[in-house]
């Protein structure tokens, strides 16, 4: 548990329990508990969700479209492709 062992955590209680007091420390400690189950029960719930989204046809759909556009953009930059041809100025007037 966050590379603790069992001495270090009994001395964290030793402490505790000298510092908050023993009315208080259960109080405590309940309320870390909740605190902690939350939290990770919303970690869980984000992670659930990115994955969930991450796995959606539409992102699949969006990849496809945007091969499409790129192999168009490929083909209108090849130089086999139609350029229109510059025009040559006119030196007869003058």
């Amino acid at each position: 548990m966050f590379g603790m062992g069992m001495p270090e955590i009994l001395l964290i209680m030793a402490v505790a329990l000298i510092v908050i007091g023993p009315k208080k420390l259960p109080e405590l400690a309940k309320t870390l508990g909740r605190a902690f189950g939350e939290f990770r029960k919303a970690t869980s719930d984000l992670k659930e969700t990115f994955t969930v989204d991450l796995e959606t046809p539409s992102t699949e759909k969006a990849g496809g479209e945007m091969k499409k556009v790129t192999l168009a953009a490929n083909d209108d930059a090849s130089p086999d492709a139609d350029m229109p041809k510059p025009e040559t100025p006119d030196h007869t007037e003058g």
